[in-house]
């Protein structure tokens, strides 16, 4: 099955990426890292949905920066549409965000540790909007199909999943390429997210460390496994990142990812 958001096709020949900061940091920096990346996929014919977080609410830290919250990171949202044209994701993490930000945003993204909750899921799925499910690190691949058809119970049809590691003892993930092709069997399409799949959680004292050395290779593996999307958070100054500093790309270096990736994705299809 395919899923079709504003053209972007996820499940066809295509490989769409779903890219962008962890958290909204500001306007000026969510417009500008928007088109910045529309410029490289449009380059290289990529479909390209922009990602970016209104709230972060499981912050590893009370103290951690969590946005600019509901209302204004809407806002931030809505000029990224208006400046840029590309199609935009964000997460709900409780039911009644659901309809405002299903006014706004193309996807509706569940975060993983909140991907069994049967409200968030109904919630979501009746602003009409396709709705991406993360598989939360607890959950085994298999046992998607139970989201998927609490979704379809809702009367949602427009379904992504998204793999992003499972819990691998205390502070750490791995990823089981077999996940994409299990969570396919669902009959949606599948992405991978290679950015926190490379999180070491509350690693790092008071936040979340991580490999960002190890997205290119997680991703180019999952490409490899014939996922249907990417999901990368990218920053144009990881150091200063306010949200998962470990595990975001950085701008400058997405061109080159995207061209190695494209070319894994070209010999999967062949």
């Amino acid at each position: 099955m395919t899923v079709s958001v504003n053209g972007v096709i996820f499940g066809g020949e295509a490989l769409p990426v779903i890219a962008g900061p962890c958290v909204i940091e500001s306007r000026d920096h969510a417009v500008k890292m928007a088109a910045e990346l529309q410029a490289v996929f449009s380059k290289h014919d990529v479909p390209f949905v922009f990602k970016s977080s209104f709230d972060k609410a499981n912050r590893t830290s009370g103290d951690s920066f969590r946005g600019p919250g509901l209302d204004e990171g809407l806002a931030t949202l809505s000029e990224v549409k208006r400046e840029t044209g590309v199609s935009v994701l964000t997460d709900i993490h409780i039911p009644h965000q659901a309809k405002p930000v299903g006014e706004v945003v193309d996807i509706i993204q569940i975060p993983a540790f909140l991907c069994r909750q049967t409200d968030l899921l109904s919630a979501a799925v009746r602003t009409g909007k396709c709705v991406n499910v993360k598989k939360g690190q607890f959950v085994a691949p298999g046992d998607t199909a139970s989201i998927v058809k609490k979704i379809e119970d809702s009367g949602g049809s427009q379904i992504l999943l998204t793999e992003r590691g499972a819990t691998f003892g205390y502070n750490n993930l791995v990823s089981d390429m077999r996940s994409i092709a299990i969570m396919q069997s669902t009959g949606h399409p599948v992405i991978f997210d290679a950015s926190h799949s490379a999180q070491r959680p509350s690693a790092d004292r008071n936040r979340s460390g991580g490999d960002r050395e190890m997205i290119p290779v997680l991703a180019r593996a999952a490409v490899a496994a014939g996922c249907d999307g990417l999901f990368i958070e990218v920053h144009d100054d990881v150091v200063q990142a306010k949200s998962d500093a470990a595990t975001q790309w950085p701008l400058d270096q997405i061109e080159n990812l995207l061209v190695s990736l494209m070319r894994i994705r070209e010999a999967v299809i062949a």
